[in-house]
């Protein structure tokens, strides 16, 4: 089957070959052309998010990779993995271009990849097609002796940015200096951290520390029961919409969320709104998700009577509680699996995987709920060039060894608390059925 491709889409209505819109002109540039220009997250949906000062960035690819058409490009990374075999594995996440994703040998969520990572201990290199932080957690998660390698170093998470290990600890002391640190007569302490999958491993490494947990949005409501059940509260970061919608299902009132804003003393709560917390929620949030709104959704059921409407639980939560159901990408992906031919979809979530749906799915109507193309800006710095670059890297030549290139090493003092939060997040399954996949 031929996946139609956003990036063949973006590039047809720049041409005005086909009709819609994009959310920039600049989707239409390899990534490459950003990778010496001034820092930032790239075109797309992050594209108005400010990068913090030193993240890190791609130097330049070699010309041969930027000039190659998207068939030698394909040709070039499958006879590489032909004479890798086994040696390599390439980990693919859901909101990956076409292009690259056509490759990977695991496709899915930053969960499901996690527990993919740990599938293939005999793989000499993990190859991750996805962000910054989720190849820390493949380096955490798989053998010593793996390389794991991000093809685009600039693939970051203007969310996962959105927490800094300094803004939480401190964060941490003022909560402490609040609530004390003795455990209550059922010897539950006075706050666990929770970070989203979403997080930098100095972050996880944090919650490690701290008898805190990571997790996704496929467990995150095993996630809470679990804090529950040690801790009097929550404090949970970076992102504030998964938290409070997960919450919320809960049953946890809306005025014992109060959100901690990190340029404010107490977040810019008063002690007593503090005290009275469940769930203090980080000042964060995903750009992708966050450009879905009410109005698209009342759109939707306008234009097509009987439209299921299905969101990300990263969408706020005015966007939650107007469709119809919501879930992670793999909730997503079964429920229109198990839907009867013919039924209409409107889905709030990452083009790149909307758009991979809907060519699979031709029995069902299937459209993202924004009708303007805006991919996420740090998915999209993988491109087929970079897998490519870095494919042929480890094939090496007589006169050139194995080049690991782009490895991503999580340092021995962070990786042990970090992998402790992990091993609690893949210890922490979410009942069967579960409203959230991963």
């Amino acid at each position: 089957m031929t996946i139609a491709s956003v990036d063949q889409t973006i590039k047809l209505i720049s041409t005005g070959a086909a009709a819609g819109s994009t959310c920039s002109p600049e989707l239409t540039a390899g990534p490459w052309e950003l990778d010496a220009g001034t820092p930032g997250y790239g075109p797309g949906s992050s594209m108005g998010d400010v990068i913090p000062t030193g993240s890190p960035r791609q130097g330049a690819l070699p010309e041969t990779y930027r000039t190659a058409s998207p068939e030698e490009l394909a040709e070039r990374i499958r006879a590489a993995k032909a004479t890798l075999g086994d040696r390599v594995v390439i980990l693919g996440h859901f909101y990956q271009r076409e292009e690259v994703l056509q490759h990977a040998d695991f496709v899915g969520d930053s969960f499901q990849l996690a527990q993919a990572t740990k599938s293939r201990p005999d793989a000499e290199a993990i190859v991750f097609c996805g962000v910054h932080f989720m190849a820390e957690t493949a380096d955490l998660l798989s053998t010593p002796a793996q390389a794991v390698i991000l093809p685009n170093l600039a693939a970051g998470c203007s969310m996962a940015d959105m927490a800094d290990i300094d803004s939480v600890t401190d964060c941490w002391e003022q909560l402490e200096e609040l609530y004390g640190t003795a455990p209550d007569a059922d010897g539950r302490v006075p706050v666990i951290p929770v970070t989203y999958m979403n997080s930098s491993a100095a972050l996880k490494a944090f919650c490690g520390a701290n008898g805190g947990i990571v997790c996704t949005s496929s467990n995150a409501e095993t996630v809470l029961e679990w804090a529950f059940e040690r801790g009097q509260r929550v404090l949970f970061f970076p992102d504030q919409h998964l938290g409070r919608n997960t919450a919320k299902a809960m049953g946890v009132p809306l005025d014992r969320m109060p959100m901690w804003n990190p340029r404010k003393p107490l977040g810019g709560n008063t002690a007593a709104e503090l005290g009275a917390a469940q769930v203090v929620l980080w000042h964060g949030f995903c750009s992708v998700h966050k450009r879905f709104t009410v109005d698209q959704v009342d759109t939707a059921r306008r234009e097509h009577p009987g439209v299921r409407v299905i969101v990300h639980p990263e969408c706020p939560m005015a966007v939650v509680d107007a469709a119809d159901e919501y879930g992670s990408t793999d909730f997503i992906k079964k429920a229109i699996e198990a839907a009867p031919a013919g039924s209409t979809f409107a889905i709030g979530t990452e083009i790149n995987l909307v758009q991979r749906l809907a060519a699979q799915h031709p029995e069902h109507t299937i459209f993202c709920l924004d009708p303007v193309i805006c991919p996420c800006s740090t998915m999209y710095r993988i491109h087929a060039g970079y897998l490519a670059w870095v494919l042929e890297g480890l094939v090496g030549t007589v006169e050139e060894p194995p080049v690991v290139l782009n490895r991503i090493v999580v340092p021995d003092d962070v990786a042990g608390p970090a992998r402790t939060a992990l091993e609690r997040m893949l210890a922490a399954l979410p009942p069967a059925p579960a409203r959230q996949g991963a």
